[in-house]
């Protein structure tokens, strides 16, 4: 057994993989494992992968089945006392893993986050959302409950390479990613976050996080029609914990925004599907036994929208609708 299992999933990142294993490799701490999944790479990273000659380095090689998939197959063979996250363009503080495991082992947590700084051509800036922000100095230096969790949870950083975990924590909840869809890490995130007793921070920039033209959050394309899957994976995960009632109102809210946001940003071309990827899944509320809730606890805008989607047969209809008799934003 090793105390740190570093998972790297990989996808056609040829430009970037390097960096992301040097950075793993280089660190101040040595015990640990890394283990790369690479996910039907048809660039150049195999090769790259494959002038790696180090023992702590395993590679999985596999068809191509999503980030979802990939991270749940490392899970499935790790050796780590905990478990760390890293995507692909992305790397790490030379004391990242010894930084992030002092802190989760001080305080006994089932997970410790810390702050993510972010790259953009050759530019290092931070933001609030990555600094945890959310998180007052009463919440440093201590384990807290996600009882305590200052305003809303939907208010938090979902990103799972921000974290550290116990494994032992993560079997025993059964902890998965979905798969077959992108956002993966949002569902994963509030399921252990609302799973965990004990969890702690530490504000200390301990990873990189690259932006750049062809990232998932940062390019609105296709994509961004999984937004309606991983909704319906969150609600089920609410509702099959106990936790619907509790979180409801926001939550709701939190649903319908994400789609709404992206068939607001996505190009034309994938406006039509996306809406009607929406439709399907109000239409299915609305025979359900949630509807009235979705009418009682949505804000004038996204209710308008809500029903709007409804009401309208196509993209075209609803931006009739949705553009006469607007709410105020809420």
């Amino acid at each position: 057994m090793v105390k740190i299992s570093v998972i790297l999933p990989v996808y056609n990142s040829d430009k970037y993989i390097r960096k992301a294993v040097e950075s793993v490799l280089a660190q101040s701490f040595n015990d640990f494992e890394l283990i790369i999944v690479n996910d039907g790479s048809t660039d150049n990273t195999s090769n790259i992968l494959n002038d790696f000659d180090d023992s702590r380095i395993t590679i999985i090689n596999q068809s191509n089945q999503g980030p979802g998939a990939s991270r749940n197959n490392a899970l499935d063979i790790i050796n780590g006392e905990y478990v760390m996250f890293l995507d692909s363009d992305d790397w790490y503080h030379p004391d990242a893993l010894k930084i992030s495991l002092e802190e989760i082992t001080r305080y006994d947590a089932d997970l410790t986050f810390f702050t993510m700084i972010n790259y953009n051509d050759g530019e290092v800036y931070e933001n609030d959302w990555f600094n945890l922000s959310q998180f007052d100095e009463s919440f440093e230096n201590r384990a807290f409950h996600p009882c305590e969790t200052p305003g809303s949870i939907f208010d938090l950083s979902v990103g799972v390479c921000q974290k550290i975990y116990n494994t032992g924590f993560l079997k025993r909840i059964h902890a998965r990613f979905p798969e077959g869809i992108f956002f993966e890490d949002m569902p994963f995130f509030f399921y252990v976050y609302l799973k965990a007793e004990r969890i702690s921070i530490v504000k200390k920039h301990l990873y990189y996080r690259r932006k750049h033209d062809e990232s998932i959050t940062h390019v609105v394309d296709e994509k961004f029609f999984d937004t309606v899957a991983a909704g319906q994976v969150l609600m089920r995960i609410f509702i099959e914990n106990g936790w619907y009632d509790m979180y409801k109102y926001d939550l709701l809210a939190y649903k319908i925004n994400g789609p709404r946001y992206a068939l607001r940003d996505l190009p034309l071309n994938c406006k039509d599907e996306m809406f009607m990827l929406i439709k399907k899944d109000y239409e299915s509320i609305k025979q359900g036994e949630y509807f009235l809730d979705f009418l009682d606890n949505l804000g004038p805008v996204k209710k308008k929208f809500f029903l709007d989607v409804i009401k309208a047969g196509n993209y075209e209809e609803f931006k009739t609708l949705n553009q006469t008799n607007s709410s105020p934003a809420k």
